[in-house]
């Protein structure tokens, strides 16, 4: 029984030692951020997308082209726009009059590491397009299913000043990104850092300073390690209270869906092994609670009038639930 401890905690170790070195490679470019690239690691150690909110100019694209070239993949970035047409992101039928048949060409979301510019752009008819390929990891064109090869990570991105112009994003959408990032301004200090880093280096100039550090390979390891992260029974019942709670809340529209709860669940057990434990504390489901609910949840109009949060709520929720020790 020691020894099988020891092998679990030696493989903690290599995920820990690896997520180290991807945050160094990463903070050679970017200042700051930390929170970000963590959540980052988080999902794609639960096979799970995330949508980014923050002003223009905070370094989104950039993460996530320096995280495609650190672990090796493809990356493509598909702007959205309203005239943005579904088969302008999964691809379309061609036809080959060589062969006197059509050839399915794949478009921008056959990639690894997909960033979605400005998200909220596209109209729903696009938005919807990603429905199947974020849940199912596959695209049905023509009665034809083509798949992703792995890893497959949707990050996406929206500006919260610009409403004209944009698409709210329908709930079912919203369900489907295991995180919502917020990002806000770097402070003073990490400003004066990036003018003094960057102020003569071009982005290819920026994206050749980090290395390769870990394969796809190494990926699904890491994922197989972080699903044997031992979570006590009584933990799984506080992420069950807290979800439930967001569905008999006066303050609220619209509870949390039971993908939540299991968001919750994998993402506390990512954290941990992030963190070079190969058990989940109660800390680990409160840090994990507000990224995974923010945008899953609806306050009613009274309660956004009176100018609360979603955040703020998910703290208020977790304040009242007994913490198991």
């Amino acid at each position: 029984m020691e020894e099988n401890l020891f092998e679990q905690r030696i493989d903690i170790n290599t995920l820990n030692n690896a997520v180290i070195g991807i945050r160094n490679e990463i903070s050679k470019v970017i200042v700051g951020q930390h929170k970000m690239v963590d959540l980052l690691l988080i999902a794609l150690l639960c096979d799970g997308h995330v949508l980014i909110e923050g002003v223009p100019g905070v370094a989104k694209t950039l993460t996530a082209k320096l995280l495609s070239r650190i672990i090796n993949t493809n990356f493509s970035r598909i702007q959205f726009t309203p005239d943005l047409m579904p088969s302008d992101v999964l691809g379309t039928s061609v036809f080959n009059p060589q062969e006197a048949k059509f050839e399915f060409k794949r478009g921008p979301i056959f990639s690894n590491i997909i960033l979605i510019d400005e998200i909220n752009r596209a109209p729903a008819k696009t938005q919807s397009a990603l429905f199947e390929v974020m849940e199912e990891r596959q695209v049905t064109i023509d009665g034809m299913t083509h798949f992703m090869e792995f890893p497959f990570l949707v990050i996406a991105t929206q500006n919260p000043i610009e409403q004209e112009g944009t698409y709210r994003l329908p709930e079912a959408q919203l369900d489907r990104f295991l995180f919502k990032i917020v990002i806000d301004y770097p402070s003073m200090e990490e400003e004066v850092n990036i003018l003094m880093n960057q102020q003569s280096v071009s982005q290819n100039a920026l994206l050749e300073k980090v290395q390769q550090l870990v394969t796809p390979s190494q990926i699904t390891e890491y994922r197989n390690i972080t699903n044997q992260v031992i979570i006590d029974p009584k933990l799984v019942e506080f992420i069950a209270k807290i979800v439930n709670q967001t569905r008999n809340n006066s303050s609220l529209y619209l509870g949390a869906s039971p993908r939540a709860s299991l968001a919750i669940l994998r993402s506390a057990k990512a954290n941990a092994a992030i963190l070079g434990r190969d058990f989940v504390t109660p800390e680990d489901i409160i840090e994990m609670a507000v990224p995974v609910m923010r945008h899953r949840i609806i306050l009613t109009p009274e309660k956004e009038m009176e100018g609360f949060t979603p955040d703020e709520l998910i703290n208020e929720i977790i304040s009242r639930i007994e913490i198991p020790r």
